[in-house]
Parts: structure tokens; sequence; C-alpha cells
């Protein structure tokens, strides 16, 4: 009796909890659903009405929608395929203890940490600015031309600023993961005469299939919501070439006015990011179980 009535006072004790969870969770869809069901301008408050799914169909049409939705795919598939192999690559040189290992690492990771417009702001105006940057003194120190990065390839640039600042996340999954890797196995496989690259491949890639997997994900969910660092650098020019879906939902949003549809680009979006996330899960599901 006592054990009954100790779980009824947890699962009470935990109700205003779950209610305020829900509410937290359910009052903004639901407010999302409404107005992408509205005509609704911001500058005009009082000109609503009701469209059904007229918003959808603006948004869908709209002449930049598909190449944002490409861009997006380009941007998420471009910075996960770097962070992985970069990382998988950083961590097994850095996994070896040398003098300073511990300050290596640090050096690795501290860029994670770094918020990302403060990112974009250093890559825009100390690396990559064609007059003053980085990038252009080395340029013109072997007598090129410098390049005006996010002119002339804005999206490769994004994807690189994007890319810098995950790279860190992915090291630090894999440092870890590598610490758990059975040292008397590998050593067992050099004193057979095994190659580091036999080693890579047979031992050291089936113990990273987890954390890649996990990285991936993790990654992929956070890259579909990238915004801060194409506003910073190209506001999602030129033209549309560093459009993606946030940013889209943004100008329809704060730059048209138009709530309605930005809401219908947001359930767009959120559609969008749970068929990548179940796609991912699977695979990651498939990649657990092969193990």
């Amino acid at each position: 009796m006592s054990t009954h009535r100790r779980k009824r006072s947890e699962r009470l004790l935990a109700q205003p909890a779950i209610v305020m969870l829900l509410v937290w969770m359910i009052v903004p869809l639901a407010m999302t659903l409404y107005f992408s069901t509205q005509y609704f301008n911001l500058l005009y408050p009082n000109k609503s009405s009701f469209v059904g799914l007229e918003n959808f169909a603006y948004f869908f049409t709209y002449p930049s929608f598909w190449t944002s939705v490409l861009n997006t795919i380009l941007l998420v598939g471009s910075v996960l395929v770097i962070t992985v192999v970069g990382g998988v690559l950083i961590s097994v040189l850095v996994d070896d203890h040398f003098p300073g290992q511990g300050i290596v690492r640090m050096l690795l990771i501290s860029p994670f940490f770094i918020m990302p417009t403060v990112a974009a702001l250093v890559w825009k105006n100390l690396l990559m600015n064609p007059v003053s940057g980085f990038l252009a003194w080395l340029w013109r120190l072997f007598g090129l031309t410098p390049v005006n990065w996010f002119a002339d390839w804005p999206l490769l640039s994004v994807i690189v600023v994007v890319a810098w600042e995950w790279l860190p996340f992915a090291i630090l999954i894999f440092v870890t993961a590598l610490q758990s890797m059975d040292r008397e196995q590998k050593e067992a496989a050099q004193m057979d005469g095994a190659r580091s690259v036999a080693i890579f491949r047979h031992l050291t890639l089936p113990h990273l299939a987890r954390p890649i997997a996990v990285v991936v994900m993790i990654e992929a969910i956070f890259l579909l919501n990238v915004f801060a660092e194409i506003f910073v650098t190209t506001n999602g020019g030129p033209g549309d070439a560093t459009t993606n879906v946030p940013f889209l939902v943004y100008t329809q949003a704060l730059v048209e006015f138009d709530v309605g549809a930005a809401s219908a680009g947001g359930l767009v979006a959120v559609v969008l990011a749970n068929i990548m996330a179940i796609f991912l899960i699977r695979l990651i599901g498939k990649s657990l179980t092969a193990r």
C-alpha cells in the first residue's frame, strides 16, 4: 500500500511539470497552425482573414523556395562530411600521447563555445575580408589576387564558417570515444605487423561507428536551423545564393511582414526536420544493430 501511495505521489508531483512542458510546446505550435491559415500582414493587422491552404501554396511557389531547400541540403550535407571526416582524422592524430596533448585538445574544442554571431563576424572581417583579412594578406604574399569570398563563393564560405564551429563538437565526441578503445587489441595488432591504415580501417572505424551516428544525428538537427551565420555574413545573398529554409522564413516574417506565409514556412521546415530525423534515427538504428 505504501508503495502504491508513493508512486501516486510521484505522479502527482510530476504532473505540473508535464502540464507546463505541454503548454510550452503546444501553444506556440497551435498559434503557428492558426496563423498559417490566415492572411495576416504586420503592416495591416486589422485586415486578417481566413485563407485556408493559400499560404502553403504561396510558400511552395515562392521563387526562392526550392533554392532554399537545395541550399539547406548542401549546407547540412557538406558540413556533416567535413566535420565527420575531419573529426575522425584529427581525433586519431591527437589520441596518441605527446607533449602538450591536453593543451592541443583544449584548443581544438574551444571554437565550439564561441557564439555563432561572433564566429561569423571573425570570419567575415578578420579572415575572409578581401582587403584587410588574413587570407587576403596570404594571397598577396604569394603574388595572387585576393578572393572576395562572400561575393564570389558565398555558400562555400558559409559552409566553412559553420563547419569550423561544429568540427570541435565532433572532435570532442570522437576523442572521448577513443578513450574507451581496447588498447591491448591495438597493441596486439601492431605486434603482429599490422600497419596504421589497417588498424584504422579494421579497429578504429568500427569502434567509432556509434559516435559517428550520434554526431550525424545531433549535428543534422541543429544545422537545419542555421541562421545567424547567414544573416551576419551574406544576408542570404548574393540574390538567394545562401538563402536556406530558416532564412526564407525570416524574410517572409520580418522583411515582407507576411506572418501567414512565414507560419506556413515554419511548418514546412518542421516537416522537413522530422523527415530527416526519422531517416537519421533509422540509419543510426541499423548502425547500432549491425554491431
